[in-house]
Order: C-alpha cells, then structure tokens, then sequence
C-alpha cells in the first residue's frame, strides 16, 4: 500500500488522477477565457478572486471550488458540462463548434447595449436579402 507522500509528494491533497482532472478543466478554461478575449485579471475581477488564483486555477495547481463552475460557465456562455469535459452536453453533435455557433456565443458575452446594435445591424442586413 502506498504512503499519502507516495500518492501527493507535493502535497497538494490530490491524487494523480485529481491533478489531471483540474490541469484539463484548467486548460478548458484557459481556452475559453482567451476564446473570448478576456485576461486572467478580467475573468478574475468577474469571479471575486485574485488573478493568480486564477493563473493557479488555470493551470492546475489548485482545485476549483465547485461554487465558481455556475459563474465561470455563465460567464463564457456554456453549459457547465462542457467545463468538467463531459461530451453529453452536445450528445449527438461531432467535431468543432460551427462557426456560427461560436459567434453567437462570443455575442452573448457581450454587454446588452453592444449586443442590440449587432442584433439592429443584422436585422438591417436580413431585410436586405427579403
């Protein structure tokens, strides 16, 4: 049987397979982050939480309280099990988001003033095409 100092010889608290579940949603969360065009200090500022905790978060070193998943996947405008990497939230759906579907997402995030000009902007522009 293997001693705790075996398991964590850094003394995280976390077992092998933690520390590769919070580096992936780490990574998933790197991207998204960066996705929309946001700093670590924005998403930070958004969240209530120091930038490098974030960086921590970011990179695995820490683990993320399950109270920030709701904000984070608020936040980038996905379901939360798209965060933890659970594929059932697209069940049936392969490959990439389209492209459009990732706009959206990006408009989404966006304040409600800018998002109103972009849906005044693309209303005029369908109109057009009638």
């Amino acid at each position: 049987m293997l001693n705790p100092s075996q398991l964590d010889p850094m003394g995280t608290g976390m077992t092998p397979d933690d520390k590769r579940f919070f580096k992936e949603l780490g990574r998933r969360i790197a991207h998204l982050r960066q996705q929309a065009g946001l700093s670590q200090q924005a998403v930070a500022d958004r969240l209530g939480i120091a930038q490098q905790t974030l960086a921590h978060y970011e990179v695995g070193r820490l683990r993320l309280p399950v109270s920030l998943l709701p904000k984070l996947a608020e936040l980038f405008g996905v379901p939360a099990d798209e965060l933890l990497g659970l594929n059932g939230a697209r069940a049936g759906k392969r490959g990439p988001t389209p492209k459009l579907q990732q706009q959206i997402e990006r408009l989404h995030r966006l304040p409600k003033a800018k998002q109103k000009l972009v849906m005044e902007m693309l209303e005029g522009v369908l109109m057009q095409h009638r």
